[in-house]
């Protein structure tokens, strides 16, 4: 497993989203990989208390034999981390379906300080 905790700030996302891609160019799914970290960041820092004056959220990457699960784990909010249905004219609300139809599996779990959204993605060629 590998881990970095990010200032919870909008502009490390996109640092989430690179240093996922660069654990997994060996792997084939760098693209699938780079947009889970980003949308799961991106909803810590929107939707947590991580998004907060000095909130952080941490990124865990662990490899299994033939998958790869990616974690975000954040400060929490006032709601649980849902996937819900987006109106064409709503700007937001689409990326945990994003992250739904890039993995294998997902979920979400309360944690006693905070919440975890994770995505197991497939290792390409196996």
């Amino acid at each position: 497993k590998w881990c970095r905790a990010f200032p919870g700030l909008p502009e490390q996302v996109a640092e989430a989203r690179h240093f996922v891609a660069a654990l997994l160019e060996e792997w084939g799914c760098v693209d699938e990989g780079a947009l889970v970290a980003g949308e799961l960041a991106a909803n810590a820092v929107r939707h947590s208390l991580s998004g907060k004056v000095g909130g952080w959220f941490l990124v865990v990457v662990g490899f299994g034999a033939d998958f790869v699960r990616i974690e975000v784990i954040d400060q929490g909010g006032d709601s649980a981390p849902t996937m819900r249905d987006a109106t064409s004219l709503e700007e937001g609300g689409r990326g945990l379906m994003l992250v739904a139809a890039c993995a294998k599996d997902w979920g979400a779990k309360t944690l006693p300080q905070g919440s975890s959204v994770w995505a197991d993605l497939v290792r390409e060629g196996v």
